[in-house]
């Protein structure tokens, strides 16, 4: 296995050498790499190749290898390197992280680390974690839409909410690190907490053997960043993963096809202001500034503040790596 993995290190090392690819595909590729091989120094090479990628999720890729004996060094420099050239990924997370890496760190690359601390802004929260890899905490059961739920009484909220988490308990599980649906419905895992304006980050992967691969992720309780399984032309998923699927008045296809190969991981940048969304697929903006419909009430604006949902779509699907960044309060 190992033989294998360099083999196809090498090869992916020419391929990003001709910059073929995206740094957030750059990453997916690299971390499958480093997960799959037990060569430090193929390791150790795909480390750097992650620091030059410099994205969010190369930074909490590195920072999970630090207590490795034989690339924790390596996964502090990738850390630095990317912080050194990112100053906006300041946050709580990352300040906490950089702190923890300074004896590990040498020379001018501690020096500046130490500067870097010193001018980071203290009450800057940054991205936030909303998927801990180890359980479902922070995350609950969908009950009804948000104009049924804001009807309900608290005693029906309490009792709906309850059933909700039993299902959700039932249907979505964590497996190696990755929330996964294995149920077989509509049934939507949903964020503890609203959310107003922010930056959302997350990746996913459908299950190359479903029924129907299908999800999305739902934004202030509504409908819908589409996940598409491509080769589904019957439905009009060769459009491409990353459009507003639920528009009617506004754009509701992405502006291109960015999807990775079925049952390959995939990142999404979401970013929302107001009512309007924008979106990378895997490095590629593919939705700019475009209004959110009110699917529950089309005659409604989108709401302000809700809850944030990773929808599944009765097939089998994978998400992992999801941040969020407030951007109002």
């Amino acid at each position: 296995m190992a033989g294998i993995m360099m083999s196809a290190f090498f090869v992916l090392l020419q391929s990003l050498s001709a910059q073929t690819l995206t740094p957030e595909n750059q990453v997916i590729s690299l971390r499958h790499i480093i997960e799959q091989t037990n060569d430090p120094a193929g390791q150790k090479a795909a480390l750097k190749l992650m620091a030059s990628a410099g994205t969010y999720q190369a930074l909490t890729f590195a920072t999970s290898l630090l207590e490795d004996e034989q690339i924790g060094g390596e996964a502090a420099k990738t850390i630095w390197t990317i912080l050194d050239a990112h100053p906006e990924y300041n946050g709580a997370a990352t300040r906490q992280t950089l702190d923890a890496i300074l004896p590990m760190l040498k020379g001018k690359d501690k020096k500046q680390a130490k500067i870097w601390l010193e001018k980071a802004d203290k009450q800057e929260e940054g991205f936030v974690s909303l998927f801990n890899g180890k359980d479902l905490e922070g995350w609950k059961g969908l009950v009804e839409n948000p104009i049924a739920r804001a009807k309900m009484s608290e005693e029906q909220l309490r009792t709906a909410q309850e059933k909700a988490d039993e299902l959700m308990r039932r249907d979505w599980i964590v497996e190696d690190g990755e929330l996964v649906y294995i149920g077989h419905g509509w049934d939507n895992i949903c964020t503890s907490k609203d959310y107003a304006d922010f930056e959302l980050l997350v990746d996913w992967r459908l299950d190359p053997n479903g029924k129907e691969p299908d999800a999305g992720v739902y934004l202030r309780g509504t409908p819908q960043v589409q996940i598409w399984d491509i080769r589904r032309t019957d439905v009009g998923a060769q459009v491409g993963s990353g459009g507003l699927y639920n528009n009617q008045q506004n754009p509701s296809t992405p502006t291109s096809v960015e999807d990775n190969k079925l049952g390959e991981w995939n990142t999404f940048r979401i970013i929302m202001k107001g009512d309007k969304v924008t979106v990378w697929l895997n490095g590629t903006k593919v939705v700019d500034n475009v209004v959110l419909e009110n699917y529950w009430d089309r005659k409604l604006p989108i709401f302000p503040r809700e809850q944030i949902e990773m929808q599944a779509h009765g097939s089998k699907c994978y998400f992992r790596n999801i941040y969020i960044k407030e951007l109002t309060k």
